[in-house]
């Protein structure tokens, strides 16, 4: 693909990762509504994973939760662009998001230009993760699957809310660099790599590892050719 023909990341877009939301804070909701208000301004949103505790397609218990923020999304998207890179805590999302752009694993990654960069962008829960977790992944996102246990929702779902809300989610992984330089062996003719997924909120090389916005209270934004890391709190 000739770079010319890459969609852009314009400037002041904003890159939003594992928020988790209900259960960790309101700070989404927070970003969303100052988004919709016109207080904070940016042509592009990034939704890089896991920005929902738990979403997925196929039943409707499980928007219950996170009602308020499933309408706010919906709303703004009918006012800028929203790229929605499904995590391994929301996924077969499109039919709940109609005007978001929504990339499912198997479509992860996509390629943007920023600047003259090639720039590869995943919720970063596919590669250097080993075979297990990824039978795991494909079998959780089987549609048929989820339609086939929805006589038994209700009781599926309360009980991995309530385990999630308990869980620890923010902490520094050890040998994080040694991950990367294995992650990367799969991203080929890129100049840099953004992904979630992690928590780490780390800049190594050319790889990105998205600050949480759940761990850190920060979100990431395309400034004069840049990614940068900048608090939720000091937007405008």
């Amino acid at each position: 693909m000739e770079e010319i023909d890459l969609r852009e990341i314009k400037e002041g877009a904003i890159f939003v990762a594992d928020a988790h939301y209900p259960h960790h804070g309101d700070d989404f909701l927070t970003l969303l509504n100052r988004l919709i208000s016109g207080e904070i301004d940016t042509p592009q949103l990034f939704l890089m994973g896991d920005i929902f505790d738990l979403l997925f397609g196929y039943n409707s218990y499980i928007q219950t939760f996170s009602a308020d923020a499933i309408a706010l999304l919906r709303s703004l998207s009918q006012q800028i662009e929203i790229y929605y890179f499904e995590g391994n805590h929301d996924f077969l999302i499109k039919d709940i998001f109609s005007n978001i752009k929504v990339y499912s694993r198997d479509d992860q990654p996509q390629i943007f230009r920023l600047d003259q960069k090639r720039v590869a962008l995943s919720h970063g829960d596919k590669y250097a993760l080993g075979i297990v977790y990824d039978l795991y992944c494909r079998l959780l996102r089987n549609r048929y699957l989820l339609i086939l246990l929805r006589p038994f929702e209700k009781q599926i779902i309360d009980d991995r809310m309530v385990k999630l809300s308990q869980k620890s989610i923010c902490h520094p992984m050890e040998h994080f660099d040694e991950r990367v330089e294995d992650i990367l062996q799969s991203y080929r003719d890129v100049d840099l790599t953004i992904e979630g997924h992690y928590h780490q909120a780390k800049i190594i090389g050319e790889y990105i590892s998205l600050p949480s916005l759940a761990c850190q209270n920060q979100i990431a934004v395309a400034r004069g050719g840049e990614i940068v890391f900048e608090s939720l709190f000091t937007l405008d």
